[in-house]
Order: C-alpha cells, then structure tokens, then sequence
C-alpha cells in the first residue's frame, strides 16, 4: 500500500493535471479538459518541417498545480488539419521531451528527478532515465529506469546489472 503512492503521485502528476478534485474522486472514466500548458524557456525554436518546438535554458513548465524544471524541452507535434475538411488547424502533442535536470513537482511536496523525462501522450505513458528518483516526503525509489503507466495505474523500476532498484518507505501510524 506504501508503494502505491508512487503510482498516484505519476498519475495525478500527468494524467489528469487538469481535472477538479471532484471528478478525481468520483472516479470519472472521462477525461476533462486539460488546460494550456504554460512553458517559459530563455529561448524557442519552431520547426514546422521537422514538426518539433524546442525550449532551452531554465525551461519552467506549469500545467495546473504540477511544475516541470529543466534545460531543454522537446514539444513533438502532429498536424491533423489536412484531415479534416474545415479548414481549421487541429495540432497534437505526440510526445515531450525534457531534458538536463529533470525535476517534476507537485505543491504536496511529491517530485521526481531525472536527467532525462519522455512523455508519450497516446500512450499516456511516462519514461525516467538517467539516476531516475520519484520521493514523496521521506520515501522513496530509485532505479535505472521508470516506466509510469498512467492509463493502467502501475509502473515499473528497472535496476541495471550494476545497480538494483532501492525503495525506502518509513512507516507511519495511522490514526484510529
């Protein structure tokens, strides 16, 4: 039950950012709107060909009560316009990229660091590399990869052959 907290930290964190507290509780099977993600970079390049907009220097990104740190941040998108016979622009996230320094965090106090965060938006799936670390309070796991599935609520904390995965989880009372 400790560990769960990992798996609902991940899941709040990217999965519904956007949602009220309200239909978090009642368990909608829905999504709500996500809202804008608000992202502010020392600089920003569009390429449409390559279909990519990249942010560098002290990328700050905020998406509701969550923040992401970082040096770089890689936006890739898709253009559905052609598809459709309005004429409007219709542009998907694909998946996003951050980069050097890694630091996710929720005003709870929950984090995760990592030098590198790959966020696949089909998928709604999360990858750590690089000394991947998700705390929240004093409890922890580390491992040489984490893999956050955010539809299915689990993940997984791969080791390497030089290292194993370590979690601390220091118990606590509970109230009666």
């Amino acid at each position: 039950m400790r560990g769960s907290f990992l798996i609902i930290f991940f899941g709040l964190l990217f999965a519904t950012a956007g949602q009220t507290q309200e239909s978090l509780q009642k368990g909608g099977g829905q999504k709500a709107a996500a809202g804008p993600i608000v992202i502010k970079s020392q600089s920003l390049e569009v390429d449409n060909q390559k279909r990519i907009v990249v942010f560098t220097g002290q990328v700050d990104a905020k998406r509701g009560d969550m923040t992401i740190n970082c040096e770089k941040m890689t936006v890739y998108y898709m253009d559905q316009s052609a598809q459709k016979e309005s004429g409007k622009t219709d542009v998907r996230i694909d998946k996003i990229v951050a980069s050097g320094k890694v630091k996710i965090s929720r005003p709870d106090g929950a984090m995760a660091m990592a030098e590198e965060g790959v966020y696949y938006e089909r998928d709604e799936k999360v990858v750590l590399t690089g000394r991947p670390v998700v705390k929240q309070g004093d409890d922890f796991v580390e491992g040489s990869r984490i893999t956050l599935y955010l539809k299915e609520k689990r993940s997984i904390v791969e080791g390497s052959e030089k290292e194993k995965v370590r979690a601390v989880l220091h118990p606590r009372s509970e109230k009666r």
